[in-house]
């Protein structure tokens, strides 16, 4: 048998094995995992063949999942942990997505007028100066160039909007169907003081997680820094010990700002994938009322209504439904005299 290296294109088409019905694609990739022992083909009832996973194939996707454990960085791992918080609250995580965000940039200050000139020499008529560079260029547009205007027809210059793309550690919503009851939030980890203090100099970015989110929170391990060099809006969650066994306090809540959800983050929450745990049961609900490894479904019980008794003038009760019309009268019930039927009128 041929000494084949298996490399990651070869163990990523082994987990899209693994994840689909196994339809061949016959391609040369195919080959080297059929030649490795790592997939065999079977033939299914319908008499076509498909790709299963032999036992190497299996234990070769166990390897590289926990090597790929192992090479995740304190602060993926770090995030990965307090996810897990998240989402044992009741709350939909994800993590790293791309949103687009505003931040308000502060009106440009306008620039210094220039020194005066001596006045020019009596001659031809000199070239007019140039419009100073920046918010006053743009006077001439508006005034009437007349002396002591000083530019007062100009109109006053809105705050500019900026958008940018701000990338949120863990991004997460409340697990419910009324849209004032989301809370969306934001938590920005942080493994070492470095990288700490290297956010806290960009106030843009932490504006733009304000735009994004109702309550906005840094996560770090205990020791790294104090509450107080956190900006106060921010709330601040500490870890304490290991990340795999520790645990998480919260130091200081953050300040609640209503923020309904924009347009554009709920294009990107449809468009991304929320975080999941290894053992959470992802497809519980669909094994509802069919038979399963829990015996049979139970049969639905349904509810025995007692009939409407009649009242006191003896007509039914007026939560019944009126019988069809065109339906025979059926049998009066016991204990109550038949209804006469009407007598026809007399023909002139």
């Amino acid at each position: 048998m041929p000494d084949i290296a298996i490399q990651r294109i070869h163990r990523t088409r082994l987990l899209q094995i693994w994840r689909s019905a196994g339809w061949p694609c016959r391609d040369a990739i195919e080959i080297d995992l059929l030649a490795a022992g790592m997939v065999r083909l079977a033939e299914e009832a319908g008499g076509h063949e498909v790709l299963r996973l032999t036992d190497a194939g299996i234990v070769c996707l166990a390897e590289a999942r926990q090597k790929g454990a192992r090479a995740l960085s304190a602060h993926d791992r770090l995030a990965m942990r307090f996810s897990e918080q998240l989402r044992a609250a009741g709350r939909i995580v994800w993590r790293e997505l791309s949103l687009r965000a505003a931040v308000e940039a502060l009106p440009t200050a306008p620039m210094p007028a220039p020194a005066s000139a001596p006045a020019p020499a009596p001659g031809p008529q000199a070239a007019p100066m140039p419009a100073p560079a920046g918010r006053l260029a743009l006077r001439g547009l508006w005034d009437d160039d007349e002396e002591g205007a000083g530019g007062a027809c100009a109109p006053t210059p809105a705050v500019a909007r900026i958008w940018r793309m701000a990338r949120p550690d863990l991004f997460s919503i409340r697990h419910t169907s009324v849209p004032a009851y989301l809370q969306p939030m934001v938590h920005e980890v942080k493994a070492s003081r470095a990288d700490l203090l290297s956010d806290l100099r960009h106030a843009a970015k932490r504006e733009a997680y304000q735009w994004l989110c109702e309550e906005c929170y840094y996560v770090f391990p205990a020791g790294i820094a104090r509450p107080e060099e956190i900006p106060e809006p921010f709330g601040v969650w500490v870890l304490h010990g290991t990340i795999e066994t520790g645990r998480f306090e919260l130091l200081r809540p953050a300040r609640h700002a209503r923020c309904p959800l924009p347009f554009a983050v709920w294009m990107a929450l449809c468009r991304a994938t929320p975080m999941y745990g290894d053992g959470e049961p992802t497809q519980a609900l669909l094994g509802e009322g069919v038979e399963g490894a829990d015996g049979p479904a139970a049969e639905p019980v349904l509810a025995e209504t007692a009939p409407c008794a009649p009242d006191a003038a003896g007509s039914p009760s007026p939560e019944l439904a009126d019988p069809d019309p065109l339906s025979p009268p059926g049998p009066p019930a016991a204990g109550t005299a038949p209804v006469a039927a009407p007598t026809p009128a007399a023909q002139p």
